[in-house]
This record gives C-alpha cells, structure tokens and sequence, in this order.
C-alpha cells in the first residue's frame, strides 16, 4: 500500500487495476470506495471492456460517495480514434425533503449557487466544487465519509497517473455522456 505519513492510502490493487485499464484496456472503468477500517482506496468493481457508459453509471451509488475512471473512446471530427481516461469523484447531495433543496455544508472551497431554474448550470469540471454533504437521513453517507472523499481526492488523483480529465459530480447530470464528449475535444 501506498500511504503518506498521514492521511488514506492507495492501495496497490488500485493503481495495479487502473494501469490495467490504462494500459492493456481489460477494464471500461474503475470505481473506487474508501476502506476507512485500512485507511486506504481499495476497488470496488470494474467494467469489461465490452460495458456501456449507462452500466458504468448504474454502478455509482445513489447515495454514497465514490471515486471512479472512466476509459472514453471517441472519434475527433477528424475521423481519428481516441481515448482519454477521465476521474470522476461523485460527491451526492442528499435533497431536503421539506425544501427539495441540495443539503450541505462547505469544506472550505467556493459554494456553488443555488439551483434555480432562472441560474445558468454550475460547470461540472470546475476544480472549484468540492463538496460534502449534510443530512439528517440515516440512509444518506455519514458525513466523515463524504468528508474523507473530499479531502483525498488530489491524493488518488496524484497515484492514478495518466488521468486526461477530472469530473466532480453531485448529481446524474453532471457526468452524462454529453460532459465528457464536451471535455474530450
């Protein structure tokens, strides 16, 4: 295992499993989850070279944090096969149910603004939107795990090399299909 004097470690399987993808492209994807009891980012699943982009997606949790890479063909405008690997750190907001507004708390980077209908949409790749989340729900993530996520992402980032692009998600809509073909040209 890989670890700082402090704070979580990668495991190896999880740089051994995303060079994998990186460089022999057995894996479509890699999600991540923190192991608080080893303090270390361990693999939770991986994606077949075979599996969509909506298998990968209905692999996230709804309601827990995760880190994952995602391998994206494309053809450029061009008519050149490409590929980039993009990291997606997928804090969720749980929604009030009174108010049906996102719950949260800052963790010390800019707040995004509220979503109203009138408020253009937040920019999913901001490095700007590092949230974690608040709720009073038991079946929401505790709050220490959203804030582990927040705070070791640029560490499995910096383990991960060979990342092309980073997407912070709080919802579904911020890593659709359309983002990353967006960000990859």
């Amino acid at each position: 295992m890989s670890n700082a004097s402090s704070g979580m470690g990668v495991a190896d399987h999880s740089k051994n499993t995303f060079l994998e993808l990186k460089r022999k492209k057995i894996h479509r994807y890699v999600i991540f989850k923190i192991d608080e009891k080893k303090k270390e980012v361990v693999v939770e699943k991986t994606g077949g070279p075979g599996e969509s982009y909506d298998d990968f997606t209905a692999s996230m949790p709804e309601d827990d944090c995760r880190y994952a890479v995602y391998d994206f063909d494309y053809v450029t405008s061009e008519n050149c096969q490409k590929s980039k690997i993009f990291f997606i750190a997928w804090f969720v907001y749980p929604l009030d149910e009174a108010s049906n507004e996102p719950v949260c708390f800052d963790i010390g980077v800019k707040s995004p603004p509220p979503k109203t209908p009138e408020a253009p949409p937040r920019p999913s790749h901001s490095s700007a939107w590092n949230k974690a989340t608040i709720s009073t729900s038991p079946s929401i993530s505790r709050i220490r795990a959203k804030m582990l996520y927040a705070t070791s992402k640029d560490r499995i980032k910096h383990e991960l090399d060979g990342i092309h692009y980073e997407i912070q998600a709080t919802d579904p809509t911020e890593m659709e299909l359309d983002v990353l073909r967006e960000r990859a040209r």
